[in-house]
């Protein structure tokens, strides 16, 4: 598999996707095929025996190249399973969560499953050191027989998904795009109200070399001149959204 992560491939997968196939299809029986296929994609591993900056080395071929991401799945602990709360501790620090679980849906609005999201400290607790390692765990759910009107969901504790990654103050380059368009537009059009916003305050300002007040007349043209500036400042601003970002005749197609 490794020979086919061309430059550009990534291992990208939504959290609808992650849980609805990935997750369930490891929760589910049968299909060991396909078990065996996603295990070289996302493998079984006990993260907290390793520091987080020691993990990307264990992860599955489509990700070991990735600098930025990387998944397992992580078996039930014998503590989850006898009603315990999980161990998160490793040889040099802790996983803490952070803020309250929330809910992953599906593309039509059904609960599939459950995101915790987690920070890992150096040292122990309650005096370690926030670093910028980030995990989101995931556990799959499936709603009760339950007739009653308000859903009742229950875990899937056999496994949890956990997508490992680090924090950056840059933006990652999954999300590097080009600036929309529509902000090259808003920034003209934002210039021209600020324009015309200001303009009514310098025309009813009196004139400085006279006391007299501003007759009829005056006040009409002033009027005249805001909106011919603004108009003038709107045209420009959508010639300028027009223009194409680049000669198509000097594109070298071939």
């Amino acid at each position: 598999m490794e020979n086919y992560l061309i430059p550009g491939f990534r291992f990208y997968p939504t959290e609808e996707e992650l849980v609805s196939f990935y997750l369930n299809t490891k929760l589910e029986d049968g299909r060991h095929d396909l078990k065996q296929e996603m295990d070289q994609i996302i493998p079984i591993l006990d993260i907290y025996e390793f520091n987080p900056w020691d993990l990307p080395r264990y992860a599955g071929e489509v990700c070991k190249r990735d600098k930025e991401q990387w998944f397992f799945f992580i078996a039930r602990q014998e503590s989850e399973a006898r009603g315990g709360r999980p161990k998160r501790l490793t040889t040099t620090g802790y996983w803490k969560a952070t803020g309250s679980p929330s809910h992953v849906y599906s593309s039509t609005h059904k609960t599939i499953g459950l995101k915790k999201t987690m920070v890992f400290y150096n040292g122990r607790a309650p005096h370690g050191t926030k670093t910028e390692w980030k995990m989101n765990e995931y556990k799959a759910i499936h709603p009760s027989s339950s007739s009653s009107a308000t859903p009742v969901f229950r875990l899937r504790q056999e496994f949890s998904l956990c997508r490992i990654y680090r924090k950056s103050k840059t933006l990652r380059s999954f999300d590097r795009r080009p600036q929309p368009r529509e902000l090259e537009i808003a920034q003209p059009a934002a210039k021209a109200q600020a324009a015309t916003a200001e303009l009514p305050s310098i025309a009813n300002e009196p004139n400085p070399t006279s006391k007299a007040p501003l007759t009829e007349t005056m006040l009409g043209e002033s009027s005249r001149t805001i909106a011919e500036t603004s108009n003038e400042l709107i045209v420009e601003a959508m010639r300028d959204a027009c223009e194409p970002m680049w000669d198509w005749e000097l594109l070298n197609w071939f």
